[in-house]
């Protein structure tokens, strides 16, 4: 009843605003470290530069002492740093620094005069710098440069990711982290967005907001829940620190397929206010992957806004402002016979998120945090006269409060932090179908559905009409350590998750890992285990999981799927993980990972006729095997590169919950037995290679292998008898056991070159080739998980960007 919704979102705010009544914080992912640089008589010394820097990740950040002689480094992500002081005619110092938590870290230097030593040593790398010890699990960590190098990131943050090790790529952006089909997580300067962010559902994250992405694939911290086959961490751009009062960057570019794209970027300071605003606008006449091998009726747009503002009001006190902001409205790619027929749907999707708060120190080992945000995102399919073989039409909304409390306590050899976090979703659907094509469901035909003669408009019948509202919530507590006892390090957390929604689950969640440095051999060896509980996706849940649906479908196919409709529940997973992380000399560094999951209630979803509408499922088990090597070269005369290689044997166990399997007729082929899913992948293999050369030119070569995904299990002969279809046969093996996409090779290559004048980026000027060998191929057929899709063309593209 809407008075109870109203009555439960009250008392969930009202908790909420009472736990951090005296201080409504926000949720800091990130590290301070602050110092002073004084001489040997104890003065302050003025414009000495303080570099942070680590090497396994690449990050690095600069910044000058004022006249008194201090420091300050804010927004960093949580890694072990090398900090350097440097002053002509003084001694450089260097200093191992961990910061691994948002107690803030405060360091004093003495710079000796350069004439008191008689040797300088010249700085070496060393191998113990290339490899993280304190990590019990599997992650890794992109930055600002390195995103800024990569070709072709319209889509989003995804296209940066899959450039690591554990996902295997799939159309418009989507990736599947470890045989998961999404379950992903993107935290959002403290703010938990939990969407499906591809270019279809939902809009993605804009990846030129970010300042760093950390990326956790492997023992999950507790603080983390709800889709956690893997978790984003990202940070983003700050103001603070710039050093200017105003700033910025304007880029243009323009490529193939009337592609146009502008990113308009400032950040500044003023005392202690600093702020970073971004703007992204985006078209194209090749919007989605097509869905065959002409581009038909594939044209859209995208606008994202992003702005941020901090304070620092006092030495323990600092508050934060964010926004941000998506629209896209897209035509939604045809197959031919449709094309023919004049269908022009179209998607509308926007979002809007924000958040504020203030972080405070305790004391000098203790801070209190918590973050309060609200995330409304919508999506509306519009139909057309010409839709074939059937019309829909969707509006579909969900708003998500969350609110976020942490405690966090350095003492000794322990990093504690304990939170209590709740989450409020109020979801409302509406959605409306009809059969427009008589031989679609043919009474003669061995799949006819008798429920669906209602909804054929061919036959006098009348659109099947779906509206329904409800709300839910999920409530946690957790309590992690981070400890350190000689050369071990452990990783112990235990999290408690209560779900609330169209059904009710508890799940007790222990996360603990152990890592094993050996110091003579620069090598790390972890192991972990972790227990999750991943919540059903709400895109469409409410439709897939009532009763109304079951007109839609065979009543053949509801047998096999259960018969009476059953409610998705919660995910119950169990992920162990084995690891080794190895220095390579001075060079680079290697590191392998070993995992298994198997699952209960495994969450995934349905595609509805290759639309952006899918509809949630779930099926019995699923259990995965896995096995990945990434191998990292961070710096050497300018060539920095990666090597990441993935392999998942994914197997699930039916029968299936919820979906919406209109037209899947391989849903009863599934459903007979333990089947292979299509998040399956024997192999991928993605490299990056980027050269920094002289007068400012740089090269960046991406190039990525798969083996190729499961498809549908489709008879040959009715593929080759399909006008729709049949020119895809050379491209999928469906003779395969089981069938799957021919393996491809796509190649990226980025070429420019940046003009730098009194230590500042002034332009830079780039072209880059999207597939540049022009390589046909598929990433998925005829699946009633994701439909079918193909792999953009070659497209050469051109960007210039001014800095000012």
């Amino acid at each position: 009843m809407p008075w109870l919704v109203i009555v439960n979102l009250k008392q969930f705010l009202y908790i909420n605003l009472a736990l951090g009544a005296w201080a409504q914080l926000w949720c800091q992912s990130t590290a301070t470290c602050t110092g002073m640089v004084r001489d040997p008589a104890g003065l302050a010394i003025p414009g000495a530069k303080v570099t942070l820097r680590n090497l396994a990740t690449g990050f690095e950040v600069s910044s000058t002492t004022a006249t008194s002689g201090e420091f300050a480094f804010r927004n960093l992500p949580f890694h072990t740093y090398e900090l350097i002081v440097e002053k002509a005619g003084f001694m450089s110092l260097r200093q191992t620094v961990s910061l691994r938590s948002n107690v803030p870290v405060a360091l004093e230097f003495t710079l000796p005069l350069a004439s008191e030593q008689t040797v300088i040593r010249v700085f070496d790398r060393e191998p113990g710098q290339l490899i993280e010890p304190q990590a019990t699990g599997t992650q890794a960590e992109m930055n600002q440069r390195d995103i800024e190098r990569l070709p072709g990131l319209n889509r989003g943050l995804e296209t940066a990711l899959v450039t690591f090790s554990g996902f295997a790529q799939n159309a418009n952006g989507a990736i599947h982290p470890r045989g998961a089909h999404n379950q992903m997580t993107f935290v959002v300067d403290g703010m938990p967005i939990s969407d499906q962010l591809t270019g279809a559902f939902a809009n993605a994250v804009d990846p030129n907001i970010v300042q760093t992405v950390e990326l956790y694939t492997g023992n999950i911290p507790a603080e983390y829940g709800s889709k956690v086959a893997a978790v984003a961490n990202v940070t983003t751009r700050s103001g603070l620190g710039s050093g200017r009062s105003f700033a910025g960057s304007l880029l243009l570019g323009a490529a193939q397929f009337d592609t146009l794209q502008s990113v308009a970027q400032a950040v500044g300071e003023r005392g202690k206010w600093g702020y970073s605003t971004s703007f992204h606008a985006w078209k194209s006449n090749r919007y989605l992957d097509q869905v065959s091998l002409e581009n038909l009726h594939n044209g859209g747009n995208n606008e994202r806004g992003f702005a941020r503002l901090d304070g620092q009001l006092s030495s323990r006190d600092s508050i934060r402002f964010n926004l941000l902001a998506g629209r896209s409205s897209f035509q939604l790619a045809n197959l031919p016979s449709q094309h023919a027929n004049g269908m022009a749907q179209r998607q509308t999707l926007k979002d809007l998120s924000l958040m504020s708060g203030w972080v405070r120190s305790l004391d000098a080992s203790a801070t209190f945090d918590s973050t309060l945000s609200v995330r409304t995102a919508t999506a509306r399919l519009h139909p057309s006269p010409g839709d074939t073989p059937v019309t829909a039409s969707q509006w579909r909304r969900l708003t998500t409060w969350t609110a976020w409390n942490r405690v966090n306590v350095v003492r000794a050899r322990h990093q504690w932090k304990a939170g209590l976090d709740g989450q409020y979703f109020p979801v409302e659907e509406q959605f409306a179908f009809g059969v427009t094509d008589s031989r679609f469901n043919h009474p003669d035909s061995p799949h006819y559905i008798p429920t669906l003669e209602a909804h054929d408009l061919t036959r006098g019948g009348r659109l099947f009409r779906f509206h329904k509202r409800a709300a839910g919530g999920l409530y946690t507590a957790f309590l992690q350590d981070q400890a350190r006892w000689g050369p071990f390090h452990f990783s112990l957390g235990l999290r408690q998750d209560f779900y609330r929604f169209l059904v009710r689950g508890n799940q007790l969640q222990p996360r603990l890992g152990v890592s094993y440095h050996l110091s003579k051999t620069n090598t790390v060896v972890r192991a972990s285990y972790n227990r999750t509980y991943q919540t059903p996706p709400n895109e469409n849940l409410l439709l897939s999981n009532s009763e109304e649906s079951a007109v839609l479908v065979a009543p053949d196919v509801r047998e096999t799927v259960g018969g009476a409709v059953v409610p998705i529940r919660p995910e119950r997973q169990n992920l162990y993980e084995l690891g080794l992380q190895q220095a390579l000399g001075r060079l680079a560094s290697l590191n392998l990972a070993f995992y298994h999951k198997n699952a209960r209630d495994q969450q995934d979803n349905n595609n509805f006729f290759n639309t952006p509408v899918i509809f949630p499922m779930a099926l019995a088990r699923l259990r995965v095997n896995g096995a990945e090597a990434r191998l990292v070269l961070p710096d050497w005369k300018g060539l920095t590169a990666s090597v990441s290689a993935t392999h998942a044997r994914a197997l699930s166990t039916p029968p299936f919950t919820g979906g919406l399997f209109l037209g899947n007729t391989a849903v009863e082929i599934l459903n007979a037995g333990p089947f292979v899913i299509d998040h399956d992948q024997k192999l991928g293999l993605h490299s990056v290679i980027h050269w920094r050369g002289p007068r400012g030119f740089f090269l960046t070569n991406s190039t990525r292998y798969d083996s190729g995904l499961v498809t549908n299990p489709s008879d040959e002969d009715e593929v080759a008898a399909d006008p729709d279809y049949a020119d895809l046969l050379p491209y999928v093996n469906l003779r395969s056991n089981p069938p799957r996409t021919r393996p491809r090779t796509i190649t990226d290559l980025l070429v420019g070159m940046e003009r730098v004048a009194e230590g500042r980026k002034k332009w830079e000027l780039s072209v880059q080739f999207t597939n540049l060998t022009n390589r046909t191929a598929l990433y998925n057929f005829q699946s009633l998980f994701v439909g079918t899709r193909l792999v953009q063309p070659r497209t050469a593209a051109i960007r210039l960007r001014w800095h000012f």
